[in-house]
């Protein structure tokens, strides 16, 4: 996975951006051309975010299962905060 340039958001960051789509894949990588049996599942996924101007743009990267599970008890977290507001 990437590592972003962007600066961390805060609590006085204003977000601008507006998430369009989310997608996201479970796959398997079985063999590479320096590894003959890997077996390393992975989730692949898509973000389609648009930003104040509209402007549409693609994020895409991969994480390992347990980056996955963590992101989504990330969501969970935010979804549970959501509902007290």
């Amino acid at each position: 996975m990437e590592a972003s340039s962007e600066p961390p958001l805060d609590a006085k960051s204003e977000v601008t951006n507006q998430l369009v789509d989310f997608q996201w894949k479970l796959g398997m990588a079985v063999s590479s051309d320096t590894c003959r049996s890997l077996k390393y599942p992975y989730v692949a996924v898509m973000l389609k975010v648009a930003d104040h101007s509209g402007q549409v743009k693609t994020k895409c990267f991969e994480m390992t299962i347990p980056q996955f599970q963590n992101f989504y008890r990330q969501f969970k977290e935010i979804a549970a905060v959501i509902e007290t507001v």
